[in-house]
C-alpha cells in the first residue's frame, strides 16, 4: 500500500549456538544516510511496517538476536512506497431507465479494467444543463451498477457522469450521458381495463370497465365507446368526440337479436389510446338468468319472535325474467294474516301478532322459465305453554286418582290442583304451591382420568354429565372392582368430579367406575378404560409461578416461595447471578413437600439479581428464573450534555445511573450562572434521557442538572453542566455554484444563510482542496462581505473542490456549506449537446394526415449551428415543412403527413468545440395499397370458386390484419362483402351459370385500402376433365406380398365429372374374390389371406364419359410352389422306372431349389420318399419290384417351403416291358 509494507525474511542458517530470541527492523529513506528503528522486538520472521510516506523510497534492514548480540544487518533492495494497484478505468456513459418529474433511474456497467483489486463503489455526478457546477447524487457509498438520482426540478435537463473507485483511488469519469429532462413523460393511456358486459335486453346492452393501467402520464379526460355489427366494417361511436368520464354505458336502439362487437378507448392530452375489445359478440336479446335468493346470516339461523310481536322477513332474490315469488308453511297452510310484498330484487314476508301456531318452517319458491329455486327459513315463536295432550283420568279411588298425558306441544314446568265432587257440585280446590317439571336420572358421567397413583392410593377426576336429567346432580359414587372377582362395590361418594381411593393393596390391579345421581335416581356407569395398579408413578418436577418478578423496597422483608411437584420428592438447589445461593443471616432457605422458599431480611441492593432455582429427580430435571428487584433511591445521572442549542430552546442529554432500583423518571433543574437558585423543568416525569428545555431568554447563560425517581424515592443528583447560552446556531450558505471558469480562475457564487444566528452576517470564509486527496485551503484572506468571489491563482486542468463559511457580528462561524464538487479549471468551450424528450428514442409513428413534430434544446458554447436532414439527404423547406431554431432549441414541423415522410430525421449540431448528431425515426401510418393482382380464380364450380392474390406493395406501414373480398354479377351494379384473412379464398354460395367477377381490398389497422383490379368475369359452371391416375413410381413398382397375408391396391385419380372404376385380373372373378372400395379421389382392391393364386397383373380402368384411362399393378405372392407340370414315366425295367416332369407353371415368387419323388405301391394307401434333394427335372427310382404296380408323384421345394404334389395319373407295372394300367 501507499502508506505500508509487509516484510518476510528467514532464520539465520547459523544461530550462533544460542536460539534466536527476537528480531530487529530498521528503515531509511534513499535520500538520506542515517537509519531509524522501525521495532526493536519482533519474534516473528515476518513484520508490517506503516506510516510510510507515500512516493519516497525505503531501504529496510533485518537483525537477529541472542543472548549473545546482535547479527550484521539483511539490507533488502529499494522499495517505493505506493499502491500496488491501480485506479479503475471508466465505467460506461449512464443510461435513464425511468424518468419523472422527481427522479430519475440510471445505469451503468462496470469498467472493463478494475485495477487489479475489487471495485469498492462508484462516484455518480449530475450537471443542471443552465449551470455548469458538478455535484453528487449519492451521498453514502454507492456499490450497485444503477442509482435513483433525486431532488431535481421539474422541467429541467441534466446529464450525468460516473467515476469507479477501488483501493488505490477513483478512476477515471465516464463519458457525459444524453441530457435527460425531469418531467413525467406523457404518451396516449393504455387501454381500459376489462370492458365486459353488465346487462342486455331485446334493444339495449349495459357496458362497464376499469381505468387503464396506464394514464400515460396525464389525465384521463374521458372514454370513447365503438360498436359495429359483426358483418360491418366500419366502427360507429357510440359517445361524444370528448369521451364520457364515466366507467360505464347503456348503448340503447340496437336492433332485437342483432349480433355486435364493441370497444373502448382511454383519453387524455396527448390523443386517443389503445381500445380494449369486448370479449366475443354480443346479442341485443333479453338477458336470461336463473332465479336465486340471498340468505343473509340471521336468516340462515332459527329466527326467534316473542309471542304478540311481528315477524318480517326480508329476502334479496333475482333472476331474468322475473320470477314468480312463492311463500309457504311446511305444516299447514299460511295463515291470513301473511301480508307478502315483491318485487324484481326483494321480497317480504310480515305477520302481525304472532302466537305459537306461528312456529315453523316458512319455505320460499321462485320460479321463470329458467328453473325454480328453493330456500326456507326456520322460525321460533317465543310463547307460554300450550295445553298438556291427551288427558286421561284412571284409577278413581276416595282418596286419590292417577292423571295422565302427553306433554304440551311447547314444552314447561307443571302445576297441579284437586278438588272433590260430590251430589251438590265442585268443592273448592287444593293446588300444589311449588311447580314440578319433568325429569329423569341422569346421563353417565364423563370421560375419567388418573390424576395421581401411589402404591396405596388412586386419585381420578372426570366430567361432568352431559345432561342432569332435568334435576340437579346430587353426588358422584365411585366404585371399585379387585382383579380376580366380579362384584363392583362402593368406595367413596363426591359431590365433586374428583376422587381419591384409598387403603389400596400394593401393586394390586383395580378397576374403577363412576355413577351420577339426582332425585330420580343413579345414572349408568361410566368405566375407566383399563385397570390401575397400586404403585408409585414417577411424576417430572415441576415449577408453578404466576410470576417471576418480585419486588421489595429497600429495608424490608421478602419471601419468594415457588409451589413445586414431582415424585418421588425432587432435590431442590438455588443459584444466584450463575453462583451456587448461600444461606447468610439476611437470606435463608427453607424447603417442603410442596414448596420452597428463600426468605430475605432488610432487603439491600446486593439482594438484586436473577435467582434460579432446579429441581431434579428420577423423572427429571427442570430450572425456572426468578428475578429479585430491590426498590432503593437510584444514584444519580451522569454526563449531563448540551445537544443543540437555539435561541428559545437547549436541548440536553444525560447518562441513566448505575442503579435505578425500580426506575420510574427523571427531574431536571436549571439555574442562570449568576445566580444561586435553581428552578425546575418539568411538571411530570421525565421518561427519557433527554429534554427539550424552552422558555428561555436569548443570549442567558444557563447551568442544568439532572436528579432520578423511582418508588422509593428521588435520589442523587447529578454534576452541572457547563453554562451554556441561548442563541440560535448561523445556517450554513447554500451550495455555491460556478458562474465562470478560465484557465487559471473560479468565479462562484452562493446564497446567504437562511437563518444569521440572531446576528447579522458579516463575512465569509472560502476554502479549496484539490483533488483528490488535497488539504482545505483559504482562498481569501480579508473579508468577503459579497455572496461572490473569484479564486484566482489555479493551474491549468487541476481539479479543484470549493466550500463557503459565514460568521456573522457575534462572532459565531457555520459549519461549512456543501462542496461544489469536482470543478477542472480550463477555458470555457463546450461541445455543442442535443436533448430530447425520452419518447424520440422509440420510432415516431404518426398517422397519416397528421401532424409530425421533432423539437430538441440544444447546448454549446460557442451557439452550435443547427441543421436538420432525411434519410441523409438535406430537407427542402416546403409550405408543409417548417424548421424553427433560437439560440436553445430547434424543430421540425411536417403538417398533412403522407407514406413517403416516413424515414430517419437526423439533427446536427457544430461549433468550434465539436459536432454531434441525433437521429429520430420516424414512422407514418396510412390505408394500406390495394391488394396485388391480377386476380387468380381456380377451382371454379357451380357453387363455389377460390380467389388468391397478392400482398399489397404498400402496406401503409401497418401489417396487413385481413383482407375483404368482393363479388359481383356481371349483371348487377351491387358488390357482396365476404371475408378473408390470407391471400388465398373460397368464395362459396355461387348461383349455377350466373357469369360473376371479382375485387379485393386490404385492411390494416389504419383502414381500407382501394379496392384491387376487377377479375375477368367467371360463369359458376361445373367443369369436365379426362380422369387420370394420381400415383408415382412406388405405386408403378411390383408388390411383394408374403402368403397367407393381406394386401390392398389403392389408385388415387382425378376427373370431372367422377369416373367409374372397374378392377379386371385374367381368368379371376375380383367380385368374389377381393373387396373394392371407391370414393371420389380413389380406388382400393384389398384381398385377405393372399395365395400364390393371387400372384398376376391387376387392372384397374376408369371412365367418366369424357375419356378413359387405364393402369396396371403387378403383385407377386411369395408362396411355396405349385404342381409341377407334365409328370412322366418312362424307361421301365423290372426293378426301376424313370420319372420327369416340368418346372411347375408357379414358383411362388422364389425359384424351386430342390424336388422331392414319392412312391406308393397300388395295394398301400402310404407314400414312400425316394429323393428329397433332386436338382433336375428327372429322376430313376430303383430297387422296385417287379411285378408290383406304383404311381408316383413329384413336389416342388422353394425358400418358403414345399409346395403342391403332382402325381401319375395312372399306375405303372414293373416288368421287363412298359406297360400302363
Amino acid at each position: 500500500m501507499s502508506d505500508r509494507c509487509d516484510l518476510f525474511w528467514t532464520e539465520p542458517s547459523q544461530d550462533g549456538g544460542a536460539p534466536i530470541s527476537h528480531y530487529v527492523i530498521e528503515k531509511r529513506e534513499t535520500s538520506r544516510l542515517s537509519w531509524s528503528l522501525v521495532e526493536s522486538n519482533i519474534p516473528a520472521t515476518s513484520f508490517k511496517v506503516t506510516k510510510l510516506l507515500q512516493g519516497d523510497e525505503y531501504i529496510f534492514r533485518v537483525m537477529a538476536v541472542n543472548k549473545y548480540g546482535t547479527s550484521d544487518p539483511l539490507e533488502s533492495e529499494a522499495v517505493i512506497a505506493r499502491n500496488p494497484y491501480k485506479p479503475p478505468s471508466a465505467p460506461s456513459s449512464p443510461e435513464a431507465s425511468e424518468i419523472t418529474k422527481d427522479y430519475i433511474v440510471l445505469s451503468w456497467t462496470a469498467p472493463e479494467s478494475d485495477g487489479g483489486t475489487e471495485i469498492i463503489g462508484y462516484h455518480l455526478e449530475k450537471r443542471d444543463k443552465d449551470g455548469v457546477r458538478w455535484t453528487k447524487c449519492n451521498r453514502q457509498k454507492l456499490t450497485d451498477t444503477h442509482f435513483k438520482a433525486t431532488g431535481l426540478s421539474e422541467g429541467h435537463f441534466y446529464e450525468f457522469r460516473v467515476a469507479a473507485e477501488n483501493e488505490a483511488g477513483v478512476g477515471d469519469l465516464s463519458d457525459l450521458s444524453l441530457f435527460y429532462r425531469a418531467i413525467n413523460a406523457t404518451t396516449p393511456p393504455g387501454p381500459p381495463h376489462h370492458p365486459k358486459v353488465t346487462d342486455h335486453t331485446t334493444s339495449s346492452v349495459s357496458l362497464s370497465w376499469g381505468k387503464p393501467a396506464s394514464d400515460g402520464g396525464a389525465y384521463v379526460k374521458g372514454y370513447i365507446v365503438e360498436m359495429k355489427e359483426v358483418s360491418a366494417e366500419e366502427w360507429t361511436m357510440c359517445t361524444p368526440p370528448t369521451g364520457l368520464q364515466a366507467t360505464r354505458l347503456t348503448v340503447d336502439k340496437l336492433k332485437e337479436n342483432g349480433e355486435y362487437n364493441f370497444r373502448v378507448c382511454a383519453i387524455n392530452s396527448e390523443g386517443v389510446g389503445e381500445p380494449a375489445d369486448v370479449h366475443g359478440t354480443v346479442i341485443a336479446a333479453e338477458k336470461i338468468e336463473a332465479p336465486e335468493i340471498e340468505l343473509d346470516a340471521d336468516l340462515r339461523k332459527v329466527v326467534s319472535v316473542r309471542a304478540g310481536g311481528s315477524l318480517r322477513l326480508f329476502i334479496t332474490i333475482r333472476g331474468r325474467p322475473e320470477p314468480t315469488v312463492k311463500w309457504e308453511k311446511e305444516e299447514g297452510a299460511l295463515t291470513d294474516r301473511a301480508v307478502i310484498e315483491s318485487t324484481g330484487s326483494y321480497t317480504m314476508l310480515v305477520i302481525d301478532n304472532v302466537h305459537r301456531f306461528d312456529s315453523g318452517k316458512y319455505i320460499l319458491t321462485l320460479e321463470n322459465k329458467t328453473g325454480t329455486k328453493s330456500a326456507f327459513v326456520n322460525v321460533r315463536v317465543l310463547d307460554t305453554p300450550s295445553a298438556p295432550q291427551k288427558l286421561e283420568i284412571k284409577d278413581v279411588k276416595k282418596d286419590s286418582v292417577t292423571v295422565c298425558w302427553e306433554t304440551p306441544l311447547t314444552d314447561g314446568i307443571f302445576y297441579f290442583r284437586v278438588c272433590a265432587v260430590n251430589e251438590y257440585g265442585f268443592g273448592v280446590m287444593a293446588e300444589t304451591k311449588n311447580p314440578v317439571k319433568v325429569a329423569q336420572v341422569p346421563m353417565p358421567p364423563g370421560k375419567i382420568t388418573l390424576v395421581d397413583a401411589t402404591k396405596t392410593s388412586v386419585t381420578l377426576a372426570w366430567v361432568k354429565p352431559a345432561h342432569d336429567g332435568g334435576s340437579k346432580v346430587l353426588c358422584y359414587n365411585v366404585e371399585m372392582l379387585p382383579k380376580g372377582t366380579d362384584k363392583w362395590g362402593v368406595v367413596c361418594t363426591a359431590k365433586v368430579p374428583e376422587a381419591t381411593i384409598a387403603n389400596l393393596t400394593p401393586n394390586e390391579t383395580y378397576s374403577f367406575r363412576v355413577i351420577a345421581l339426582n332425585e330420580k335416581g343413579k345414572s349408568e356407569p361410566q368405566e375407566f378404560g383399563v385397570p390401575i395398579r397400586a404403585k408409585d408413578i414417577e411424576i417430572e418436577p415441576t415449577v408453578n409461578l404466576l410470576f417471576n418478578t418480585f419486588s421489595v423496597k429497600a429495608g424490608g422483608d421478602l419471601t419468594v416461595e415457588v409451589p413445586i411437584r414431582g415424585r418421588p420428592k425432587p432435590v431442590v438447589s438455588w443459584k444466584k447471578d450463575g453462583l451456587p445461593l448461600k444461606q447468610t443471616t439476611s437470606l435463608s432457605i427453607n424447603n417442603t413437600l410442596v414448596s420452597s422458599k428463600i426468605i430475605i431480611k432488610e432487603a439491600t441492593i446486593d439482594h438484586v439479581g436473577k435467582y434460579e432455582i432446579t429441581l431434579a429427580n428420577t423423572a427429571g430435571t427442570i430450572s425456572t428464573d426468578i428475578n429479585v428487584v430491590v426498590l432503593d433511591k437510584p444514584g444519580p445521572p451522569s454526563s449531563v450534555k448540551v445537544d443543540a442549542v437555539t435561541a428559545d430552546s437547549i436541548t440536553l442529554s444525560w447518562t441513566p445511573p448505575e442503579y435505578d432500583g425500580g426506575f420510574i423518571g427523571y427531574h431536571l433543574e436549571r439555574k442562570e450562572r449568576s445566580s444561586i437558585l435553581w428552578a425546575k423543568m418539568n411538571r411530570l416525569l421525565i421518561k427519557d434521557t433527554q429534554f427539550k428545555v424552552t422558555g428561555i431568554e436569548e443570549g442567558m447563560f444557563y447551568e442544568y442538572r439532572v436528579y432520578a425517581e423511582n418508588i422509593a424515592g428521588i435520589g442523587k443528583v447529578s454534576k452541572v453542566c457547563e453554562a451554556v447560552a441561548a442563541r440560535d446556531p448561523c445556517d450554513p450558505p447554500g451550495q455555491p455554484e460556478v458562474t465562470n471558469i478560465t484557465r487559471t480562475s473560479v468565479s462562484l457564487a452562493w446564497t446567504k444563510p437562511e437563518y444569521d444566528g440572531g446576528a447579522k452576517v458579516t463575512g465569509y470564509i472560502i476554502e479549496r482542496r484539490d483533488l483528490p486527496e488535497g488539504r482545505w485551503m483559504r482562498c481569501n484572506f480579508t473579508n468577503i462581505p459579497e455572496t461572490y468571489f473569484d479564486v484566482t491563482g489555479l493551474t491549468q486542468d487541476q481539479q479543484y473542490d470549493f466550500r463557503v463559511t459565514a460568521k456573522n457580528a457575534a462572532g459565531l462561524f457555520s459549519i461549512p456549506s456543501y462542496n461544489t464538487g469536482p470543478i477542472t479549471v480550463k477555458d470555457d468551450v463546450d461541445p455543442p449537446r442535443i436533448m430530447m424528450d425520452v419518447k424520440f428514442k422509440d420510432t415516431v409513428v404518426v398517422k397519416a394526415g397528421e401532424t409530425l413534430k421533432i423539437n430538441a434544446d440544444v447546448a454549446g458554447r460557442p451557439l452550435p449551428v443547427a441543421s436538420w436532414s432525411k434519410d441523409g439527404k438535406e430537407i427542402e423547406l416546403k409550405a408543409r415543412i417548417q424548421i424553427y431554431s433560437t439560440d436553445t432549441s430547434t424543430m421540425i414541423t411536417v403538417k398533412d403527413c403522407v407514406r413517403s415522410d416516413s424515414g430517419q430525421y437526423v439533427l446536427k449540431l457544430q461549433n468550434v468545440a465539436g459536432t454531434v448528431t441525433t437521429p429520430v425515426n420516424c414512422m407514418i401510418l396510412d390505408k394500406p395499397g390495394p391488394a396485388a393482382g391480377p386476380l387468380s380464380i381456380t377451382g371454379l364450380t357451380a357453387e363455389e370458386c377460390t380467389l388468391s392474390w397478392g400482398p399489397p406493395q404498400e402496406i401503409g406501414g401497418a401489417e396487413i390484419t385481413h383482407y375483404v373480398v368482393q363479388k359481383r354479377e356481371t349483371s348487377s351494379l351491387a358488390w357482396t362483402v365476404v371475408h378473408g384473412e390470407s391471400t388465398e379464398f373460397t368464395v362459396s354460395g355461387l348461383t349455377a351459370d350466373v357469369e360473376y367477377v371479382f375485387a379485393v381490398k386490404s385492411i390494416n389497422k389504419i383502414g381500407l385500402s382501394e379496392q384491387s383490379p376487377v377479375s375477368e368475369p367467371q360463369a359458376a359452371t361445373d367443369r369436365k376433365e379426362e380422369p387420370v391416375f394420381d400415383v408415382d413410381i412406388e405405386m408403378r413398382k411390383m408388390l411383394l406380398v408374403k402368403h397367407g397375408n393381406s394386401f390392398t391396391l389403392k389408385a388415387p385419380f382425378k376427373g370431372v365429372p367422377v369416373p367409374s372404376v372397374t378392377w379386371n385380373k385374367e381368368e379371376v372373378d375380383l367380385k368374389a374374390r377381393a373387396t373394392v372400395e371407391t370414393t371420389a379421389t380413389y380406388s382400393s382392391l384389398t384381398i385377405e389371406k393372399a395365395t400364390r393364386y393371387d400372384s398376376g397383373q391387376y387392372t384397374v380402368t376408369l371412365d367418366n364419359g369424357v375419356g378413359t384411362a387405364s393402369l396396371p399393378m403387378v403383385v407377386k405372392v411369395l408362396d411355396s410352389p405349385g404342381p409341377p407340370v407334365n409328370v412322366k414315366i418312362k424307361d421301365v425295367t423290372k426293378d426301376s422306372a424313370t420319372v420327369t416332369w416340368d418346372i411347375p407353371e408357379n414358383d411362388g415368387g422364389d425359384a424351386v431349389k430342390a424336388y422331392h419323388v414319392e412312391k406308393r405301391e397300388a395295394s398301400k394307401k402310404a407314400w414312400v420318399c425316394v429323393t428329397n434333394n433332386c436338382r433336375n427335372l428327372t429322376y430313376k427310382v430303383e430297387d422296385l419290384q417287379e411285378g408290383q404296380i406304383y404311381y408316383f408323384r413329384v413336389i416342388g421345394e422353394n425358400e418358403f417351403g414345399m409346395g403342391v404334389p403332382a402325381e401319375t395319373r395312372d399306375g405303372t407295372k414293373m416288368t421287363g416291358n412298359f406297360i400302363v394300367i
